[in-house]
Parts: structure tokens; sequence; C-alpha cells
């Protein structure tokens, strides 16, 4: 519960430590379950440097105290915005709740709430998410669509909400346990949606999703719910309060109202009340907007301007006419002055929540309108919705932003609200860019996750209208896109825009870095070395720039583009260029980073002594630079080195550590990689119940699921512990096959020389000892005295014949 809000409220383990006035020791310690029965002076200052209150307060105090909390504690994982009060919907919550229980197996893999715009179906949706959380253990989230959105943004958007950087890794986050996902606007991006989940349905059993639009997303397994308008009182209902309250629409009205003005609705309110929610059809943002002016006018003040004058556009309606929300909205824009307008046209440009400080310079070249009067204004005419006190707080009702963005169109001010929209937000990411590594990466990516939608939006015009600015953003988002798992995505971007003639007179470093995030990115989806030209391409632009940022991130890359092409002495080349660069620069952290590279290069060649000291010069100026994901891949790393060298005890003792830092600090790719090291060591020093327990880690839910290299490798090192050399044979086989091709050459040699140890067919030994002198030849790689000894003095004639 503890890690939950802290990752909701954004801060870092130090940074809540250094809030709450404790050691971040203890806060590792209640994350990690070390400790669990807390002070209660800690516990609230934690609460309070959290910001809880309420039911999140109370929930968190008892579960301190290792008491229930009850139905309305929220479980770990879940990230949503509060629910808010919901009236009028009991029914519907009560329903959708049970079937959406995962204890239903004939329930429906999702439901889509559909109905007009502003009916409250994400309201609505928010309190079931919210209501069902704790019956589903792997976690609830959500996503809002916005206009563009590709398939693979839907996945990376799951991906973040879930907490992992890809969504390849949402397996071992559900690890088989029930999950939902919150889906809202789904008609804005329907295709890209239906995609999206769909596979995410046919690849997580126990995944299912709550969906809100304006239609539905078209799955078999979708089971569609209508929300209709709130009730509201007929015509002759009775003329006292008690007759009409217990109506849904009266009920929403008077509690907003009550809100704004304080006191209860006189008598003479009555007949006006009854008369006006009927007139706005009972839609909840037409009741709110219009109770939102209860502050200076009563209800048949309201009445008289809203549903006689003001909100008939075209003259006074006809009895029992129904008042849309567009109307509502209009009536709100007309009490604008005409600088107001035009700032509400570039406001209305933002897809999603955004901060003061974009509003602020978003508008800023448009109207002498001071930001805060503006949001206080269109706080107080209920245009804006505001919510919390993070910096990323203030939205516009969706219906207001479409009506704004239409009048923004009707007076020609469109083209220029959205290219100062695009301008802001390729300063923003820019401003952010740097961040995007090491220590500060999880919390630079959760910056540019808020404004998601907005990136792709300012993309698509800037890349039609202003390709200078769409290249100046694509160039900033390469490892975002990454850690999101939107490699492909933004290779593509990156591509068009500098294949666009129109940037060919681009900021020359602009250029230099979309040309090495271009390489960076098609690394991820194993297509690197069709962008070695681009990323040797930025080298040479960046050192005609003298710019050493850029000199080094394009060495390091180089160096990892010529590892998966074969290149080996190359990349090793890159990786010295970078460790000398970054020496005569004083850059520490780069330092450590070439030192880690060239570690596998060390291991490559056979020298451990060599990798040992490598590693320890990145532990000491990782150390020196606070970066403790270095450290931790050091310590995994290390971990490596002692089990290739046939010290096992201590390689499983070393790997435990690094794998509890990997999950401290989000690396859950790493952590698969050294939970291997860890099992293969225990099996390989005969603890092989230990060594057991490791594999099913590896294997996830689903046993029956494909294996990758990590999990058939260590299967064949404990059946071949448990003497089933058949079975090793087969498994080792297994790990060769998912190995080859791969980013480290030496996991397919360590697969290869233990299918020629444990197999008795001779075509298969002979087979396996010609992919080994293969490999060792073109990857230029010595095997280990262990590995040596292990194939036998026959098998190592044999290949060295070979060789």
């Amino acid at each position: 519960m503890l890690r939950s809000y802290r990752l909701r409220a954004k801060l870092t383990q130090e940074e809540l430590a250094a809030r709450a006035g404790v050691g971040v020791r203890t806060v590792r310690d209640l994350e990690r379950g070390r400790a669990s029965r807390p002070q209660r002076t800690t516990v609230e200052l934690l609460a309070a440097a959290l910001g809880l209150a309420g039911a999140d307060r109370l929930a968190f105090l008892a579960a301190a105290r290792g008491q229930q909390a009850g139905a309305s504690a929220p479980p770990r994982f879940v990230r949503l915005p509060p629910a808010g009060d919901l009236i009028g919907r009991d029914g519907d919550v009560a329903e959708l709740v049970t079937r959406l229980s995962p204890a239903r197996a004939d329930g429906p893999r999702g439901i889509t709430l559909v109905g007009l715009a502003g009916v409250g179906k994400t309201s609505l949706a928010l309190t079931v998410a919210h209501r069902v959380a704790p019956a589903h253990p792997g976690g609830v989230a959500g996503i809002v669509v916005t206009d563009g959105f590709t398939a693979g943004e839907v996945l990376g958007s799951v991906a973040a909400v879930f907490g992992v950087g890809r969504p390849d890794d949402l397996a071992p986050r559900f690890a088989g346990r029930s999950a939902l996902l919150l889906i809202d606007a789904v008609d804005r991006a329907s295709e890209a949606v239906a995609e999206a989940l769909s596979r995410l349905l046919r690849q997580h059993s126990t995944l299912r999703f709550l969906a809100t639009g304006r239609h539905p997303v078209g799955l078999p397994t979708e089971r569609v719910w209508p929300v209709a308008p709130l009730v509201a009182p007929p015509e002759d209902a009775g003329s006292e309060l008690a007759d009409v309250a217990g109506y849904p629409a009266v009920a929403l009205f008077l509690d907003r109202l009550a809100r704004v003005r304080g006191g209860a609705v006189e008598p003479d309110e009555v007949a006006p009340l009854s008369a006006l929610v009927r007139r706005l059809g009972g839609l909840p943002i037409a009741l709110e907007l219009a109770a939102a002016r209860g502050r200076v006018l009563t209800v048949a003040e309201i009445l008289d301007r809203y549903g006689d004058r003001v909100l008939d556009l075209s003259g006074r309606p006809a009895p029992g006419a129904v008042v849309s929300v567009r109307e509502a909205v209009a009536a709100s824009y007309r009490l604008l002055a005409p600088e107001e307008q035009r700032a509400l046209h570039r406001l209305a440009t933002f897809r999603n929540r955004w901060s003061l400080d974009l509003a602020e310079a978003v508008i800023a070249d448009s109207s002498a309108t001071d930001a805060v009067h503006l949001l206080d204004r269109l706080l107080e005419l209920g245009l804006l919705s505001a919510r919390g006190a993070r910096a990323f707080r203030f939205r516009l009702l969706d219906v207001v932003g479409d009506f704004a963005l239409e009048r923004a169109a009707a007076d020609g001010d469109l083209p220029a609200a959205r290219r100062r929209h695009a301008e802001v937000i390729a300063d923003l990411a820019q401003e952010i860019a740097p961040d995007l590594k090491g220590g500060r990466l999880a919390e630079a990516a959760a910056r540019l996750d808020d404004v998601a939608g907005d990136l792709g939006a300012a993309l698509t015009f800037a890349a039609r209208e202003d390709p200078h600015t769409a290249l100046r953003l694509a160039a900033a988002l390469p490892r975002w896109w990454r850690f999101r798992g939107r490699d492909v995505t933004g290779r593509q971007w990156l591509r068009r825009l500098l294949a666009d003639p129109r940037t060919a007179d681009a900021d020359p470093l602009v250029r230099a870095w979309a040309k090495v995030g271009l390489a960076q990115l098609a690394l991820e989806h194993g297509s690197g070395s069709e962008e070695i030209g681009s990323a040797e391409a930025a080298l040479a632009d960046f050192a005609n720039l003298d710019e050493v940022p850029g000199q080094l991130t394009a060495h390091t890359q180089l160096a990892i583009l010529w590892m998966t092409a074969g290149g080996y002495e190359r990349a090793r080349g890159h990786g010295a260029a970078a460790l000398e660069l970054a020496r005569s620069s004083g850059r520490t952290r780069d330092m450590a980073v070439a030192e880690n590279n060239l570690t596998w290069h060390e291991i490559r060649e056979g020298d451990l002594s060599a990798a040992r000291d490598r590693l320890a010069e990145v532990d000491r100026l990782a150390s020196r630079c606070g970066e403790h994901r270095l450290r931790a891949v050091a310590a995994a790393n290390l971990a490596e080195v002692e089990r290739l060298d046939g010290r096992f005890e201590e390689a499983a003792r070393l790997g435990r550590d690094a794998m509890a830092e990997l999950e401290d600090v989000g690396d859950p790719g790493h952590r698969r990689r050294v939970l291997a090291t860890v099992g293969l060591a225990l099996a390989e020093s005969g603890r092989t119940t230990e060594a057991i327990v490791v594999l099913n880690e590896l294997r996830g839910p689903d046993p029956h699921a494909i294996a990758d290299g990590p999990t058939a490798i260590v299967d064949a090192a404990i059946a071949l512990r448990q003497g089933d050399e058949k079975r090793a044979a087969e498994r080792f086989t297994v790990a060769a096959e998912a190995y080859a091709g791969g980013h480290d050459p030496r996991d397919t040699v360590e697969a290869l020389v233990g299918v020629v140890r444990s197999t008795s067919d001779p075509d298969r030994r002979q087979e396996a000892l010609a992919g080994l002198a293969g490999l060792c030849r073109t990857g230029g790689i010595t095997l280990l005295p262990r590995e040596r000894e292990l194939l036998g003095p026959e098998a190592l004639r044999r290949l060295e014949e070979r060789l």
C-alpha cells in the first residue's frame, strides 16, 4: 500500500523519506516487507507526506496496525484518480461490480459504458473500478485514449499505468492474478483500442476491462452497457422539496448547489428547480454547469437565464424541450470576454490534464489575460475541472474543449492555437529529455506520461504544418518511446521527419539527436544493423558541433549496434572511445556506463579478472554520482562473472542482493537475467530445490508457455544435476535456439556447451560443436577454463580442429 501511494504521488523513495522526515531505509524496508509494523509516529509522518486524507488515510493507518481496513481500502497498484461523488447510479454500480467480479466464471471479459457526452460514463466507470479493486489483486489501472492513438501507444500506456516498462513485462507483473483495465474515451481511436485489447485479452487470461465511449469497442467478448441521463421529476410532481428530492437529477443538482451556496433551497425555489432539471434533460454535466451559477443566482434566476434566454440559441424553447449540454457550454462561452475566449481556444488544444505553467505558456502570445485569473474564471463558470494538488491538475470538460475548438476554427484562430500548443509541448519534452536516464528515468518518463496525448497531437499537427517543431519534439522522445515500448512508432516518426525535405535546414544538433534516437529505437525491435549509418552520421555531426554528450551517446549506441551486427572489435573500439571521452571531460556517470559496457568484452575474451576490475570501478564511480541502478546492474554482472568462474555460492548470494536492488529501481529486464544467474548457480551447486523455485518464477503463471532462453537453460541445468541427461539435452537445445541471434552470443555458447556435455546423440553433438566453433570464430569468444573442462578432452579436441 505504501508503494502504491508513493507511485501515485510520483515520489521516489528518497523524496518521500525527505518529505516525511524519516530514513530512506525505513521506506525501503516497509515496501519490501522487511518491516510490517512501523511506529505510529512514522505512519503519521508518511501519511502526511503522501497527502492522504479521509478514507485513504484511515485505510493506510489500519494497514500499518495490521488490521483490515474494510472494502474501501485500496489494494496495491491501484492507479486511478479518485472516483468523486456519484449520485443516482447505485443500481448500475451494484450490477457492474457483480459482473466484473473475478469469482463469476460466466462474466464478460469486458464491459463498455456507452452514452451521450456528459452523461457521466467516466464517473460511473471510476466508481466501479474502485469498488472492484479489492477483488483484483493483479491491479486496477486506467488510461485515457486520445485522438490518433495507435495500438502500440495504447499498449505502451497500459504498461506504464501498471508500473512496467514494456507490454511484454505485464505477464510477470500480473503473475496469474486477476487485473482490471479501465479505458476512457475508446471512440477517439476505436480501431487501435480494439487491436490492442484483443492482444491483451489473448495474452492475459486474468485481465478484464471496463471501457467508456460514445460507441462500443466491437469485441466479441464485450458487453455493452448503455448509460442513460438521470431521472428527473415529472411535471405533476409535488411542490414540496421532499416530493422531488428523491429523483437522481434533483439530488445531483442539490448536492452541487450546496457546494457553491452553502445553504438549503428556499420553499419557493422547488418548482423552478423541478422545471430546470427537466429542461437540462437529467444530463450530469448540464446539471453541474447550471448549479455552478448558484453562487450568485437563485434557482429561479438560473431557470430564467438558462432556460428561457441564454441557453436558447435560436429562440424560446417549446414546452418540454430538452436543453443540450452544448447549449449550456455556449451560454458560458458567451459570458467570456473576447480575450478570454481566445485564451480558451488555446487551452482547448490540450488533450489531457495540464499545469498552470503550461497554461501560461500556451496563452502567452494570444492574450493579455492573466492565467490564474482566467482559470479562476473558467472554474467559476463550470467550464474547467481542477483535481488534487499535483502540477497536472486542470482539464477542460470534453464538451467544453470540443466547443472551443469549433469556435477557434470559425474565428480562424485554430491553426495558430495548434502551432503554439506544438511549440509548448516541444519545449517541455526538450526540458525533460536530459533526465530520461539513470536514477531520474522513471520520474522523467512519468512527467511525459502526463502529457502523452498532447505529445501525439502536437506531432501529428506539426509534422504537417511545422516540421521543424515536429523534429525538435521527436528528437527529444526516443528514450521515452523506448522505455514505454513504443520503439516502432517512434522510429516511424523519426524516419518520416528526417526524410522530409523541409527539415533539411533544421538545427544540426536537433537532426543529430534525431539520427542517434533512430538507431536507439531500431535496436529495440531487432533492426539495429539497419541504422548503424544513422548513428555514425550522428557521431560525425556531434564531433563537428563539439557536442560531448552527443558523442558519448553515439559511441555507446554504436558499441551496442556493432555487437548485434557481429562487429565485436568495432564495438569494443567505440566502447573504449566513450570511456576515454568521458574521462577527458570528467563525466563520472558516463565513465561508469562505459566501464560496464566494456566488461562484456572482457568476459567474451575469457578474462574474468579484468571483468571483475571493471565492475569494481563501475561500483565506485556509480557510488560517487548516486547512480543506484548502475550499481545494481554492476552487482548483477558480478554475480554472472562469479558463476562463470565456478564460484556458485558467491554468485547466488550476489545475485539475490542484485535482484532486490533492481526491483527497487524498477528494472524488470535486468532482474529476469540475474534471476537466471541465480537459478543456474543454485542448480550447479546442487541446491536443486531452491533452483526449482527460481525456475517456477521464471516460468510465470502459465507452465505451458513457450520457454525463453533463461527459463530453458535453468530447466536444463536442474535436469542435468538430477541425472536426467535426455531432458537436459532437450532443454539446452531449446535455450540455444531461443538465444540465437540475440544481444549476447555468450548465452548461446553456454547453451551449446550444455548440449555437448549432456547429449548421447553423436549427430546432435557434432551439430552443437559446429555451432560453437562458428560463434567462437565470428564473435572472438574465448572459452573459459570451466567451459573447456565441461566439454571434456575429446569434444575439446574436435572443437579446436574446427577452429
